[in-house]
């Protein structure tokens, strides 16, 4: 693949491989370098990687035979040693020559080695304009005047057609096709590792029967003790008081061998969990890149988008080494350049009018990725003048969206939303860069499908804020498990506004429909059970729902019972079923009960048409106080092992339980729901758990709560910091036994019903 001798070796395969991956990143160190030379042509620091990456190239291009390339290169790097010497000042028509030339070298090192030689031909007159203007950009005694050359951006040769490139597309980097094979066996690998989590956990049940097991020894070698020490007082014949020494020997070490079986198993399972774990985190990890990996090529197009509008803006990007999903990155590009080609379009001033406001020419928009909460947080602002809140308004009238009286009192929050609707624009004409009729209803779209949220912020003569909110990682996502008709259903977090329990008295009825009030707003009740053709929902004398939707159109799914929230690993269905209405994928729970994940978007177009038939039906079976009420109990726990015995051993005895992974997941579980007690824990993460125990004695509604600590910590110091944050009941996990705990339990709360209480 030559530009210019015509010797059109193409033996060297792997170097020409190899050379894509070298022209890939030196051309991004290029185009790094020369923006920040754009905004400070006195930054010498910034010449030096200039000199190297075109040097570089330079010597790499000549072993490969591209001559066009190595030329370019050869070219630029004069450029860069006459700057670094004084002898040349990069001034913007430079560096827009310059930038030109990193373009073409781009496109060159990227084509197919059989459509090359047809695509050299066809842009040869391209090529050679863009040479020109770089060699001319590497002369000092030409283009002297950069503020004339800038006068004339005509003769800065444009970059390769898109119609023209399009019959030769660039072919995927050695680097590109390993992930393309890790990509392919991604899904294998997930579930593999999945399932090793799931048969790790399958050592819980074991581990719970043997506790069992363990209590009725302890009964059995108690009664075998005081059967031999009311036989030791009574007269026996001296064979059988032998016997009796020999048997009540042999139980002796029962107990302890037992106890050191369970303490093996236990640390195994420790061990199969935290390696099992392990593995899946790095199967996941695999999927994960830098923020910057998907954002490099921004800071140059807001520079020349700013440039082609007679506009002085740079992009500054913060929290480059983000970690995120290499498929959430890939999508994620798109919605984010439209929102900066918006930025500089509508709200950058020009440099004439910053000044007279006050501003600096140049205007900044800021690029941040963060990781907040589990979640990406993506935040782009920019210092230019915001949004006319009033020409929203007086666009809303026009389009006979809401009445003038009606878009008056909408506050600015509501305003804004209006930006996310089809074909909704403030601009008068259309232009190449936007006022199209394609608005952000396209990010909004893009970014709801990647389970995500966005929102809108504006400073009127400030500037303009957008926030987006998506998981880390496609492959894993943050859930709250429900029971719908006997069956475990997940739905991601991000959709869901709010977790509620309602009371009949809550729940009323008009035309048939039944809703309940959250504020000045009626919210309709639909049953997911009734939704995914599941039956009734079942009997209770309270509605689990799930508020789900947006501000048009919001509802209170009704599930049979809010199991808790987990991370789970997200598995694709298989392509046989083809798309199931109202699930997108599925997982396995720890426990190894499959998963199906609902997809919200899906459901709320399903209450669409089921509402607009006619078919949705009433809540059967619901409404009506039950006689008896059983209380609830909520265990906090980071250690599944004691989480779970501690459930189980509650809910045996009648108890309604939920569980939370540790304080804040309580703190937040404890606020949502009204609980009877609460067991928690003191060593856990994110909330300990003496923190939970002050936070719920100091709400004003829960500091009636009675609150018990079950800690490994048995020293009196931690006793008393325990009881001094406000707990009612302190028990060491190292003495207790079932019936110690459940003592504990009956003397705080009583039995599980009042009914048993009155029974007893």
């Amino acid at each position: 693949m030559s530009g210019g001798n015509g010797n059109k070796d193409y033996s060297g395969l792997s170097l020409l491989e190899l050379f894509r991956n070298e022209a890939e990143t030196q051309v991004q160190v290029l185009n790094t370098g020369l923006l920040a030379l754009d905004r400070n042509a006195r930054d010498l620091a910034a010449i030096e990687p200039l000199m190297r990456a075109a040097h570089s190239l330079k010597g790499a291009a000549r072993i490969v035979n591209l001559d066009d390339v190595e030329r370019l290169a050869h070219a630029m790097e004069d450029c860069f040693v006459a700057a670094q010497k004084g002898k040349l000042h990069l001034g913007k028509a430079r560096i827009d020559r310059l930038l030109a030339g990193v373009d073409l070298i781009g496109r060159i090192s990227a084509l197919d080695e059989q459509a090359a030689p047809a695509w050299l031909d066809a842009n040869r007159l391209h090529i050679g304009e863009v040479l020109i203007g770089v060699y001319d950009a590497a002369d000092p005694d030409k283009l002297a005047d950069d503020a004339l050359a800038e006068e004339t951006p005509a003769a800065v040769p444009p970059p390769p057609r898109v119609e023209e490139a399009a019959e030769a597309p660039a072919p995927a980097s050695r680097d590109e096709q390993v992930l393309k094979v890790n990509v392919r066996n991604f899904d294998r690998l997930l579930s593999l590792a999945s399932e090793a989590r799931v048969a790790a956990h399958a050592l819980e049940p074991y581990l719970q029967s043997l506790q069992r097991f363990k209590k009725m020894q302890h009964e059995m070698l108690a009664a075998l003790e005081q059967l031999h020490q009311e036989l030791s007082a009574a007269p026996l014949d001296e064979a059988l008081r032998e016997r009796l020494l020999f048997v009540h020997g042999k139980s002796a070490p029962l107990k302890q061998v037992l106890g050191d079986r369970i303490d093996e198993l236990e640390t195994f399972e420790r061990r199969l969990l935290a390696g099992s774990q392990e593995m899946l985190d790095e199967v996941l990890t695999l999927r994960m890149r830098p923020f910057r990996d998907g954002v490099h090529a921004l800071p140059r197009m807001v520079r020349d988008l700013a440039r082609s509008l007679g506009k002085e803006v740079r992009l500054v990007v913060a929290g480059e080494d983000t970690l995120v999903d290499r498929d959430i990155l890939a999508r994620i590009e798109s919605p984010l350049n439209h929102i900066l080609r918006n930025a500089v379009d509508h709200g950058m001033e020009s440099p004439e009018e910053r000044s007279r406001a006050g501003k600096p020419a140049e205007g900044t928009i800021m690029l941040e990725a963060r990781h907040s909460a589990g979640m990406l947080a993506i935040r782009v602002s920019d210092d230019g003048r915001g949004v006319d809140i009033d020409r929203i308004r007086s666009k809303i009238v026009e389009r006979k969206m809401a009445s003038t009286q009606m878009a008056g009192s909408m506050s600015m929050a509501e305003l804004l939303d209006f930006l996310f609707l089809p074909a909704f624009s403030l601009k008068d004409s259309a232009s190449e860069v936007s006022g199209r009729g394609v608005g952000l209803d396209v990010v909004q779209a893009t970014v709801r499908e990647l389970n995500g949220s966005v929102r809108l912020e504006s400073d009127p003569g400030k500037g303009f804020r957008t926030f987006i909110t998506l998981p880390v990682s496609q492959s894993v996502v943050r859930a709250v498990v429900t029971e719908i008709a006997g069956e475990a259903y997940a739905v991601p977090i991000t959709k869901i506004e709010r977790v509620m329990h309602l009371e009949p008295g809550e729940i009323r009825t008009l035309e048939d429909r039944q809703f309940f009030s959250l504020g000045s707003e009626h919210i309709g009740l639909v049953s997911a059970a009734q939704l995914l053709e599941l039956g009734d929902t079942a009997a209770s004398d309270r509605l689990a729902v799930l508020l789900i939707g947006g501000a048009q159109r919001r509802y209170a799914l009704v599930v049979d019972r809010i199991i808790g929230e987990q991370n789970l690993a997200v598995q694709p269905l298989e392509p046989i079923f083809g798309k199931m209405r109202d699930i997108s994928s599925a997982a396995l729970l720890d426990d190894g009960t499959p998963v199906l994940i609902l997809d919200i978007a899906d459901m709320l177009v399903s209450i669409e048409k089921m509402l607009s038939e006619g078919g949705l039906k009433r809540l059967q079976k619901v409404i009506g106080e039950a006689a008896t009420k059983t209380k609830r109990i909520l265990v906090v726990d980071d250690s599944l092992t004691v989480r779970e015995m501690e459930r189980k051993l509650l809910s045996a005895s009648g108890f309604d339980v939920d569980v939370a992974v540790d304080g804040m997941d309580g703190w937040n579980a404890v606020r949502s729901s009204d609980y009877d007690l609460v067991v928690t824990d003191v060593d856990m993460p994110r909330m300990d758990g003496i923190e939970l125990v002050t936070l719920i004695k100091k709400d004003s509604r829960l500091h009636n709560l009675p609150v018990m600590i079950v800690s490994y910590k048995d020293r009196p110091e931690d006793r008393a910091r325990g009881i001094t944050a406000g707990a009612d009941y302190y028990l060491t996990k190292g003495s207790f036994h079932d019936e110690t705990l459940l003592e504990a339990v009956f003397d705080l709360i009583g039995t599980a019903t009042d009914e048993d209480s009155n029974r007893q």
